[in-house]
């Protein structure tokens, strides 16, 4: 059967397709492993968290470079607008931590993420909360490092780690929280320099943990609503 554009266009419509940005989804990701963390293993987990009333916190990392800029501006029909900002290239790196309950923790630094930096971070968060902690994170070197998994061991009675299936970023609520830090604390601003974009990335943050029902929202994405509860 032969259609027109038209034609194919009025029928997907009376099904309920729209056109839409597609999301990426990496080959390599083993969709029977993701299948399994939803119906088995991150429900375990979940169920061991409130036995031992520990904190389920997911956690990353993400690299923000000053000339990311996002939105849209109004402009004549062919004609581009343009947005001013500094031809300089500068970046800085964010490590965060959230759980569904609202709390968020972060390190805003200049270096490059290194199991040293990463050690820190979780240092600092064992600080900061009295209860035992559940990691779940992602498989990044970093985090797979022998230094990294040795530490891990000398800290059983303080803290699970977790890996999420790989190659599943949206799995992970804390990558809802990246997209809105790039967007709106970075994207909308156009920092000058590093230490402007610095500052405003820590004042993004600093507002967002105050105010937990912003971060309980970051898991009421599709993917990640298995995580909300």
């Amino acid at each position: 059967m032969r259609l027109s554009v038209w034609t194919a266009g009025r029928l997907l419509a009376k099904w309920g397709f729209t056109p839409q940005k597609p999301t990426r989804r990496a080959f390599e990701q083993d969709s029977q492993e993701v299948r399994s963390w939803l119906r088995r293993q991150y429900p375990a987990i979940r169920a061991l968290a409130r036995r031992e009333k520990a904190l389920i916190f997911w956690a990353d990392e993400m690299g923000l470079r000053g000339d990311h800029a996002t939105g849209r501006s109004f402009s004549l029909q062919g004609q581009t607008p343009v947005i001013l900002g500094t031809g300089q290239r500068f970046r800085c790196n964010l490590i965060s931590a959230l759980t569904n309950r609202g709390l968020l923790q972060f390190m805003v630094f200049k270096e490059r993420c290194t199991v040293a930096v990463f050690l820190k971070f979780l240092r600092r968060l064992l600080r900061q909360n009295r209860r035992r902690i559940f990691l779940i994170i992602d498989n990044h070197p970093v985090h797979l490092a022998r230094a990294t998994l040795r530490w891990f061991k000398t800290r059983r009675q303080q803290l699970r780690v977790y890996f999420l299936p790989g190659y599943s970023p949206e799995l992970n609520p804390d990558e809802y929280l990246n997209q809105d830090v790039k967007t709106n604390a970075v994207g909308r601003t156009r920092p000058l320099d590093r230490k402007e974009m610095i500052s405003n990335v820590r004042a993004y943050l600093r507002s967002t943990q105050t105010h937990h029902s912003l971060v309980r929202r970051y898991f009421q994405a599709e993917h990640v609503r298995y995580a909300s509860v």
